[in-house]
């Protein structure tokens, strides 16, 4: 890390390239996940050139910047991140962009704290895993269509107009995911994943969230932990238990032998969508096309 810091300096102190003139005048944006990806190419269409630095499953907790990322980060004119620590080892990176022409935005900055779930893991002190929150991503939304029209300020009414069609697009997935938890009964609403990474989603739609890891994947799980987890398994007669995208799923895997070693028997559920979209160009690799996806993996192999 001390060597791209290093080297992000040194690029810095030859001089800020013109960006937009290269582009023919268009903003250049760098977002960190793909969820922020999808996010802003929705708002800003044509207007801009994204570039994201993390692809499909690619776990932002241990992401660590390249030096093809630095170019990347020196030529944008806005780089959008998540904030409250998610991408922990990008963090000193962001702050020696911090000036008039580079223009780091930490998008959950854009949410009342004191709605935030508290965690310890994370330096920020709270559970950065937002965007399972809808409410909260339209705030997202929001913020990436004020901050492209402050910029550019002649293609703002483009941006708003997007930005206002995206706004309806969530509330429907609101509604289509509501649907689909109604026909959930309570008692099975328990959710068991790698790590906690659907601690909001949980909040939003009444699922006990239980993560093997924790909400950080920097955190190990232990022997206790899968023993442990596989009696509570055991106890609320849980049905199925999930794979995450962005983790490996070895830890899963032990989780289900552990349980069966009890001589009981949990179904893999299906691989979950959590700290990164699908590829590119699925369904899933869009934010909407993954919140439903995820949904309807995890009520029909509750039921």
């Amino acid at each position: 890390m001390k060597k791209i810091i290093l080297l992000l300096a040194i690029t810095l102190a030859l001089g800020a390239c013109n960006s937009k003139s290269k582009d023919n005048g268009k903003l250049n944006i760098v977002t960190t996940t793909t969820m922020l990806t999808d996010l802003v190419k929705n708002i800003g269409g044509d207007s801009i050139n994204v570039n994201g630095l993390m692809g499909s499953g690619v776990d932002p907790h241990l992401y660590k910047a390249s030096e093809g990322d630095v170019t990347k980060l020196v030529d944008a004119d806005i780089i959008f991140f998540n904030g409250l620590h998610l991408e922990g080892k990008l963090v000193e990176v962001f702050e020696k962009m911090g000036s008039k022409t580079k223009t780091p935005i930490a998008l959950a900055d854009a949410i009342d704290k004191s709605t935030l779930i508290g965690s310890e893991y994370f330096a920020s002190n709270y559970d950065p895993h937002v965007w399972f929150n809808i409410s909260y991503f339209k705030q997202f939304a929001i913020k990436v269509a004020a901050v492209l029209s402050e910029k550019d300020a002649k293609n703002a009414d483009y941006y708003n107009a997007n930005a206002t069609a995206f706004l309806s697009k969530l509330d429907t997935l609101e509604n289509t995911v509501k649907s689909k938890i109604e026909t959930l009964p309570a008692d099975k609403r328990i959710l068991v994943t790698a790590h906690d990474a659907f601690n909001y989603f949980g909040k939003s739609y009444g699922f006990e969230v239980v993560g093997l890891q924790g909400i950080s994947t920097a955190t190990e799980a232990g022997v206790k932990d899968v023993q442990n987890l596989a009696n509570f398994i055991i106890e609320n007669k849980v049905n199925a238990i999930f794979i995450e995208s962005s983790v490996p799923k070895r830890t899963i895997e032990a989780l289900q032998e552990a349980v069966k070693s009890k001589g009981h028997d949990v179904q893999i559920g299906g691989t979950l969508y959590s700290d990164a979209l699908g590829s590119a160009g699925t369904i899933e690799g869009t934010y909407i096309g993954m919140f439903e996806y995820n949904v309807n993996t995890i009520v029909n192999a509750l039921k």
